[in-house]
């Protein structure tokens, strides 16, 4: 019984996370919609990146308004590549891309739901 609560709570908190594409398949969307695509750079081990993705990336709210601001893209330097000639130096890490494949903002760090709204709510 205590499984299937563990996985209905699963199934349930991944319905409001937020659904990350490949840089491939965001850049196809930015064409249609002129959206900035944002890359969260991580790596598995990373107890920063798995505390943010829990606290802002599956938090319903916050799903909802990158899906309306951005086209969302994971990385993982575990087993990818990084697009754009890009450098990481400490995991997370966010690139907004433009139409044009330039950065036009760059946020290193672990971020609480509030500070991450602020921090690229003026991204355009």
């Amino acid at each position: 019984m205590k499984r299937i609560v563990v996985l209905l709570l699963s199934f349930t908190f991944s319905l409001f996370a937020v659904e990350w594409k490949t840089y491939q398949e965001a850049q196809i969307e930015q064409k249609i919609t002129n959206k900035i695509i944002m890359i969260d750079v991580i790596r598995s081990s990373c107890h920063y990146c798995s505390d943010m993705e829990k606290a802002v990336f599956q938090d319903k709210e916050m799903s909802a308004w990158i899906k309306e601001k951005f086209i969302p893209v994971k990385i993982n330097l575990d087993h990818d590549l990084l697009p754009l000639k890009l450098k990481v130096r400490l995991t997370p890490t966010f690139y907004f891309i433009d139409k044009n494949n330039e950065i036009i903002k760059k946020i290193p760090g672990s971020w609480t739901k509030e500070d991450f709204k602020s921090l690229t709510e003026r991204i355009q």
